[in-house]
């Protein structure tokens, strides 16, 4: 009895048409699945930008009510009803009067001075701005240096 061979033509034709079948439908399938992932991707920013515009509905609903205008008026501008006295409480612990000795004329920075520009109102921060600015403009400048006289100057010059 003759050996027979272990892979017969047929099996070796058979393995080769597999091949190529998965060689050629590799990279359609990984397109597929990738656009899949995409189009859910496009899909949740279409959820996110659906409740922005419901919340922004829902804002410009809010602001088309007088009295709500009026509200955040009172509370943010520090506005008053005429015939009313505004008071703006000031809490002494919280503040301090002593300005830093280090930076003199120098705007604050840090935690602490946006927790004192948030306190205060916005003509106060622009009034603040301005007295900044003058007392800026205000100072003096020191003089620039000369340059060298050219007189008794006995370096070769080319006149």
């Amino acid at each position: 009895m003759a050996a027979r061979p272990r892979f017969t033509s047929r099996a070796t034709v058979l393995v080769l048409v597999l091949c190529s079948l998965v060689a050629i439908l590799a990279y359609p399938t990984r397109q597929f699945i990738s656009q899949r992932a995409e189009i859910s991707a496009q899909r949740a920013k279409a959820d996110h930008a659906r409740q922005q515009v419901e919340q922004l509905r829902r804002d410009k609903a809010r602001w088309q009510d007088p009295e709500y205008v009026k509200a955040q008026a009172r509370a943010r501008l520090h506005y008053a009803v005429p015939g009313e006295t505004p008071y703006i409480a000031v809490d002494p612990a919280g503040q301090t009067s002593a300005k830093p000795s280090s930076s003199a004329g120098a705007p604050a920075t840090g935690p602490a001075a946006g927790q004192a520009n948030a306190a205060k109102p916005w003509y106060a921060s622009i009034w603040d701005s301005v007295d900044a600015a003058d007392t800026a403009a205000s100072a003096p400048s020191t003089p620039l240096p000369l340059p060298p006289s050219s007189v008794g100057d006995t370096s070769p010059h080319d006149h």
